[in-house]
């Protein structure tokens, strides 16, 4: 077991874990933040996606070790005071999502995209969200839930 150090969603924490965990793991199982999803463990599918020192990343592709001194941030830090978040409530109305897997991932490429460029274009839309892979809703209601939330549907 070893100690890290790291921030999540604002708030410091030190864990003692095995040095062969991935940060995927170190969310769920010993912070209990469940809300990055274990979807294909190989870097490909988005869902386990987090806010990484200010970069998206698949969590299942990061070791916990590699997260000392880093600062995360999870779907579960995207709700203030028990409200959504307008990026939160444009997939809503928007029916960016159905069954909700994805959506947790999708919604921090989509932050991490809007925190770096408050106004993209469609391109730069789809270009974020390439990594993170839907099976239910298509990809048209999610574009369109990031432009809603970058300022209006164009």
């Amino acid at each position: 077991m070893k100690a890290i150090n790291l921030t999540v969603n604002g708030e410091a924490h030190k864990v003692f874990c095995p040095e062969n965990i991935t940060l995927l793991t170190l969310l769920r199982e010993y912070l209990h933040l469940t809300g990055a999803k274990v979807g294909c463990a190989a870097g490909e599918c988005g869902a386990c996606t987090v806010i990484y020192n200010g970069k998206p990343v698949n969590s299942c592709m990061v070791l916990a070790m590699e997260a000392e001194g880093a600062v995360v941030e999870t779907i579960e830090g995207e709700a203030k005071d028990g409200k959504v978040s307008p990026l939160q409530q444009a997939f809503i109305d928007n029916h960016a999502l159905q069954c909700g897997f994805c959506t947790p991932g999708m919604i921090m490429s989509a932050r991490a995209l809007l925190d770096e460029n408050p106004k993209p274009s469609r391109d730069d839309i789809i270009h974020a969200m390439e990594g993170n892979l839907c099976r239910c809703t298509g990809y048209e209601p999610i574009i369109t839930a990031i432009e809603q939330a970058a300022g209006g549907v164009r």
